[in-house]
């Protein structure tokens, strides 16, 4: 039973309304204290936000609304509220108008015995769409802007009942949806899912907890740690990234994106060379350090990489690759001389395994051996790749990781947990308090690892075999894991053409990029449902276009 619930700690006046462009001058408490109707609760919340939502359209003088006490029967709260809107409806615009009594009456709460029908309902939706997914059009046909026909253009009054919820996401959300999960679906890279994994975001969702610090949630903290160990182990990893090697201060931890990863990685190269030349040079204050940071990455690195400094306010260098798009050691160490004899600091060099245009994979040896070298931090971005490199015969493209200082890739790529879940590693996490704040709990456990499903890479050869045995169509780039470059024999606008007319058909679909100014087209093995059957029928599918632009 609720003894007192205060909404003027959660009163409107402190929603910024100079951010959200609001302008006005009403001020609105709601106090209640509630004695025998919790639910009263919910309904003057939405009150709240009704009013909230009005001052983007009239500024009405100033009211102040306070229900004294709950009692059984008639409330001062109701009281005020049915006043309230006698008062002002006239300061409203006609078409502004809105009878708050529905706020009291309409509120609709979905009970503990509805939620077990709906949720069943709409596992058996999610069911019947991802065992059918191949029969839908990977692509779809609406035009910018459709949604806004097929829904009101103001959150409904009155609570729909879920059956309307579930005409809405067949006719209005799935006629825009690009299935990626199909296996017609070869563009970007792919992204994971599995009934495990959703399994798992209901129980997270309905836990609902933020483990912000060991204390807000113990399970979360403890879970992440052993986990990120587990992964570490399956990738071989240098025992400093590991929390139960009891090496160093280094561990892992769970990021939203490959992006974070790297400007979190940022970060702490920041702290730590700023810290560094501080003690060197005493007289300097931090902005006389940062100004002079300068950090590297290959021209085929991820535009997050440049976009993370930026963010930083830092220097980027964007260094040529070789024939094969991959960065080498003595072109960063070339570039590092440059630098020094300038008077800049060096302090980042970011590496890519699996590069986003064609899956190049910088050489992380000769890299690791400069930054080793030259005490300067080495991040390495395998976000796409990572995954591959629990097998084996793919391990050698880690050599050289010995000498970086943070690893990341996203597991939900390859390894099908839902999106968005990028794992991180760090050798030292003192420099990245500020960014990356790790309680000191070091836990020692048994550690299983799973094996995911690595089809994509014998797939991903199968293209690249149908593309070499047709004459009209060239490899771009060396085929590695599950990424195949190639093109049509001839110029850029063939090309452009060829990408257009097979997406626009909507059987399979797939995205371009450019090497070197050649445009070319992307073939991924993105779905976890992809066979060679698949395979072959999207080969067809590109060859028919051909023959049909050169005609």
């Amino acid at each position: 039973m609720l003894k007192s619930i205060r909404v003027p700690h959660f009163k409107i006046d402190q929603i910024s309304f100079k951010r959200l462009k609001m302008n006005t001058e009403a001020e609105f408490r709601i106090r209640m204290y509630a004695g025998h109707a919790p639910e009263k609760k919910e309904s003057l919340v939405q009150f709240g936000f009704e009013v909230a939502r009005q001052q983007l359209h009239i500024r009405p003088s100033r009211k102040l609304i306070e229900g004294r006490r709950m009692r059984r029967g008639k409330s001062n709260i109701v009281s005020g509220i049915m006043r309230y809107n006698q008062q002002t409806q006239a300061n409203f615009p006609a078409n502004r108008r809105t009878d708050y009594n529905f706020l009291l009456l309409n509120f609709r709460k979905m009970n503990a015995e509805e939620f077990r029908v709906q949720a069943k309902r709409m596992v058996d939706y999610v069911a019947d769409y991802l065992e059918n997914i191949e029969t839908r059009r990977v692509s779809p046909t609406v035009k910018p802007g459709y949604i806004k026909d097929l829904i009101p253009d103001h959150a409904p009054e009155k609570g729909e009942k879920f059956d309307a919820i579930f005409n809405d996401i067949e006719n209005v959300i799935m006629a825009g949806v690009t299935h990626w999960h199909s296996p017609h679906f070869h563009a970007y890279f792919p992204t994971a899912n599995s009934y495990p994994a959703i399994c798992a975001d209901i129980l997270s969702d309905a836990i609902g907890c933020i483990g912000f610090s060991w204390i807000a949630s113990p399970a979360c903290t403890e879970l992440e740690m052993v986990v990120m160990d587990w992964l570490g182990k399956m990738l071989d990893l240098p025992q400093e990234f590991l929390f139960s090697s009891g090496v160093g201060n280094g561990g892992g931890v769970i990021q939203v994106t490959a992006s974070d990863s790297t400007f979190i990685s940022l970060l702490g190269a920041r702290e730590k060379m700023v810290h560094k030349v501080r003690n060197d040079h005493p007289e300097w204050d931090e902005f006389d350090v940062v100004r002079k940071l300068v950090a590297y990455a290959s021209d085929q690195a991820h535009s997050s990489v440049e976009r993370a400094h930026k963010l930083a306010g830092i220097k980027l260098r964007m260094l040529p690759s070789d024939e094969d798009f991959s960065l080498r050691g003595q072109v960063l160490e070339t570039a590092i001389s440059e630098d020094l004899a300038n008077g800049k600091i060096p302090f980042l060099v970011v590496a890519t395994l699996g590069t986003t245009p064609s899956c190049a994979f910088d050489n992380v040896t000769e890299i690791g051996n400069v930054c080793k070298k030259q005490d300067i931090w080495f991040h390495i971005d395998a976000a796409y790749a990572g995954s591959a490199f629990i097998c084996p015969e793919f391990r050698h493209w880690l050599n050289g990781i010995e000498n970086a200082d943070s690893f990341s890739f996203n597991p939900h790529k390859w390894l099908l947990v839902n999106f968005d879940c990028s794992a991180l590693w760090i050798r030292d996490s003192d420099y990245l308090v500020k960014a990356f704040d790790v309680d000191p709990l070091y836990l020692k456990h048994e550690h299983q690892g799973i094996v995911p499903d690595y089809r994509h890479v014998r797939l991903a050869k199968e293209f690249e075999a149908l593309v070499k045995c047709n004459s009209d169509f060239e490899i771009v780039a060396t085929t590695v894991l599950g990424l195949v470059c190639f093109r049509l024999k001839g110029d850029n606008a063939l090309n452009e053409k060829l990408i257009k007319d097979i997406n626009s058909n909507g059987k399979i679909h797939l995205t371009p990029s450019t090497l070197r100014g050649r445009f070319m087209l992307r073939f991924a093995i993105c779905s976890a449902k992809t066979e060679s059957k698949h395979v072959q029928f999207a080969w067809e599918e590109i060859q028919i276009q051909a023959a049909l632009i050169k005609k």
